[in-house]
């Protein structure tokens, strides 16, 4: 009898131990970020043109009229953003993230959760434009 007892409690050990794994694998909700890195769906096209718009928007207050810098936040035509130092991923994650100061003596920029992983990626080609035409590559 002692060995039939012993046997139950074990059972009732296993199938309580198992049912408690189950909720938890199962029933916690997904909490990750389904973009991470802030970026437009496969398949999108950036217009620069659209770009100039929402970088006016949502930019130029702190980053000057075109991206030359102002008394709030750095000029992003300069050399410094070049696309070999900040590629475009970081411009993403800036906007997803904020950024912590750390090549200018302006403070930290918060996240943008008003501009979208689309209308990133278009301020993104204006900029890159720009940049351009500054000689900057």
């Amino acid at each position: 009898m002692k060995i039939w007892n012993r046997q139950i409690s074990r059972l009732k050990c296993f199938i309580l131990l198992s049912a408690v794994i189950l909720v938890a694998c199962d029933g916690a909700p997904d909490n990750r970020d389904p973009n991470p890195f802030h970026l437009p769906p496969e398949g999108f096209v950036a217009d620069k043109n659209k770009g100039a718009e929402l970088f006016r928007q949502n930019c130029s207050t702190c980053h000057g009229r075109a991206g030359s810098g102002s008394n709030k936040g750095p000029p992003l035509i300069h050399k410094t953003y070049n696309p070999s130092h900040h590629a475009d991923l970081a411009f993403h994650l800036a906007v997803k993230n904020g950024v912590r100061r750390h090549h200018w003596q302006f403070g930290d920029m918060p996240p943008q959760p008003q501009v979208s992983p689309e209308a990133t990626g278009h301020i993104v080609a204006y900029v890159r434009s720009v940049q351009r035409r500054a000689g900057i590559k």
